[in-house]
């Protein structure tokens, strides 16, 4: 399928089962699966219209493993935004999120104008290793925004992304979840037209 200009590219990474499929199998089919399944790279496509005309939203599901380095680096050179994502129930995957944010500043050059979400990840869990202060604590230092979600339980899925595309300086875009917006939203789809999930 040949790239289109107006396509907007998210990519989504994280270490290997910390939930990054779930997330965008909830987002993208609305569906939920208990077995892991260890991913090399997927994209799905989601149409979202913007103000007049109609964009797709392309999420690419990147590898939790680092063998594929290339991959990596040509994800981010080509991504509009990203999406880091940790288990809350693992300190180390918060860490290994370290070094690809350090990629993402290097390859970008800042990230003042990039949409980055800093997720953490099945917070339906009780065995916790990451509070939320810890979370929100490295969001402020990475100047990103910050988010809990459960793909399982489908808490703050739609949420995530709708948050994303509100960050987006350059574009008017954003998501209607279920035909209901919040007040920061209706000020947000005053100051910038209206976007919605097709």
């Amino acid at each position: 399928m040949p790239e289109q200009s107006n396509d907007y590219r998210v990519v989504v990474f994280g270490a290997g089962g910390v939930g990054k499929s779930s997330l965008v199998l909830r987002f993208v089919k609305g569906t939920f699966r208990d077995t892991y399944i260890p991913t090399i790279e997927d994209t799905y496509r989601q149409v979202i219209s913007c103000d007049k005309s109609v964009c797709t939203l392309q999420i690419t599901d990147t590898t939790g493993s680092h063998q594929f380095p290339a991959m990596q680096r040509l994800s981010i050179s080509k991504g509009h935004a990203f999406i880091l994502v940790f288990s809350v129930t693992s300190k180390q995957s918060l860490e290994e999120l370290r070094p690809i944010y350090q990629q993402i500043l290097q390859i970008k050059g800042s990230v003042e104008n990039i949409p980055v979400m800093l997720v953490g990840n099945k917070c339906d869990e009780t065995q916790r290793e990451v509070d939320t202060k810890e979370g929100e604590a490295l969001a402020k230092e990475w100047k990103c925004a910050f988010m809990e979600t459960s793909a399982k339980m489908n808490y703050n899925v739609k949420e995530l992304f709708q948050e994303l595309l509100t960050l987006e300086k350059h574009r008017n875009m954003s998501l209607s979840i279920d035909g209901k917006r919040s007040s920061k939203q209706k000020r947000t789809d005053k100051l910038k037209g209206k976007c919605s999930l097709m």
